[in-house]
């Protein structure tokens, strides 16, 4: 009988055997006595700022700035008014304080003009406070934009007092 196939077996079980037994093996340290004496520690919050001066989600409905979701339009016009610069500034804070929130621009327009005119108009409002927002430090991927044209409306009178306020963009936060 040929000798050298048990040897071959035995050398290569013993270099298997030597391999797993040279893994890196971790120590397990056994929980130490803190002295509890029963007390119960608060559970840690995750949701509100990381850092001072950041905004948290509570902040949506108690700062004033943040409060102020609508933008209005001049007629036929998707340029941003400059009344509207802080409020873009304030947003796009908290999109940068809170990476993980998600904003969605609903452009609108009033009723005059075709509805195709509208939803163009609409789309493009959309895009002038998507431009605001990361030129003031908003990420691109936390804003989408969709365009509503004239089919929702907050006012139904005729009137350039109605009209004026349907010209918008809403901002709807769909994550915190």
């Amino acid at each position: 009988m040929n000798m050298s196939i048990p040897r071959t077996l035995l050398v290569t079980a013993l270099v298997c055997a030597t391999a797993v037994g040279c893994s890196k093996k971790v120590k397990e340290t056994p929980p130490t006595d803190t002295g509890n004496t029963g007390a119960t520690t608060a559970p840690v919050d995750n949701t509100g700022p990381t850092r001072p001066g950041a905004f948290g989600p509570s902040d949506l409905d108690t700062d004033a700035c943040l409060r102020n979701r609508v933008v209005y339009f001049d007629l036929d016009q998707d340029a941003l008014k400059p009344e509207f610069q802080a409020t873009m500034a304030c947003h796009a804070k908290y999109l940068n304080d809170r990476p993980s929130s998600r904003l969605r621009l609903e452009g609108n327009a009033d009723e005059r003009g075709s509805r195709e005119y509208n939803v163009a108009l609409g789309e493009r409002r959309g895009n002038a406070v998507s431009s605001a927002l990361q030129a003031n430090g908003g990420s691109g991927t936390q804003l989408s934009v969709i365009s509503y044209g004239e089919e929702r409306p907050v006012c139904n009178e005729a009137g350039e007092s109605c009209w004026s306020q349907n010209r918008r963009v809403e901002l709807v936060y769909s994550a915190k």
